[in-house]
């Protein structure tokens, strides 16, 4: 898709938005834990106006990469000694991943850290708006092999709504969209905004899809040993 240089006119849907995350701090409960103070990483929900309402911006992980190959994510990463705070963190790595330019980037706010076990991160996820869409395609394509514009309707869409089931007993929401699987962190944080969003539907929750082997070649855990990084902040 080309990139857009030309301002959005503000959405009605962003005004709550932002303040449904000015007023959501909650501890996360479930398989999302609060922040332990471990080490600190943030992710970038870029949500945009599309021909059809509000889409989200998520990244097709490259096949080469040592962990999470081909996952859909958001684009994120761990802090850089650099960074000014976490949501300089978010927009870094938006850029350096998928070539998204900060002045076209609105923030509207913060999801509560959630504690990630299996990678040892603490992750946020800073939610925004992309008042002038600046670039969407990979920056990187070590990282990334493409980037996905995706609307609401189709993620909230009671069809594409599954309950992903992981070899290891493991069940939590997921999307079937775009010919993916979006699943894990990434789907707990997506139905965490959409719900705040007020764009959630009723959904069968019972209905469960066994996760695609594509998703689970994790080279890291060939040769990963306990209490080793097993993927970085977006890990599942």
């Amino acid at each position: 898709m080309s990139a857009r240089s030309e301002p959005v006119t503000r959405p009605a849907w962003v005004a709550p938005l932002a303040a449904a995350l000015a007023a959501h701090d909650e501890p996360w409960v479930d398989v999302l834990r609060p922040a332990k103070g471990a080490r600190r990483s943030a992710v970038l929900a870029l949500f945009g106006e599309g021909p059809g309402g509000p889409e989200v911006l998520l990244v097709e992980r490259a096949l080469t990469l040592r962990s999470h190959p081909g996952q859909i994510a958001f684009p994120g990463g761990a802090v850089d000694p650099g960074d000014v705070d976490l949501v300089d963190t978010a927009l870094r790595e938006a850029y350096e991943e998928c070539g998204v330019l900060r002045e076209g980037v609105e923030v509207l706010g913060a999801l509560p850290a959630a504690h990630v076990a299996v990678s040892g991160f603490d992750v946020t996820a800073v939610v925004a708006w992309w008042r002038v869409p600046l670039a969407d395609t990979p920056a990187d394509p070590g990282e990334v092999a493409a980037v996905l514009r995706v609307p609401v309707a189709d993620l909230v869409d009671p069809a594409n709504r599954v309950t992903a089931r992981h070899p290891t007993g493991f069940r939590g929401p997921a999307f079937t969209v775009a010919g993916h699987l979006v699943w894990g962190l990434t789907a707990h944080l997506l139905a965490a905004v959409l719900d705040l969003a007020g764009w959630t539907t009723p959904w069968d929750d019972t209905r469960e899809v066994g996760i695609p082997d594509r998703y689970l070649r994790d080279r890291s855990s060939i040769t990963s040993t306990p209490g080793q990084d097993l993927g970085g902040p977006d890990a599942h």
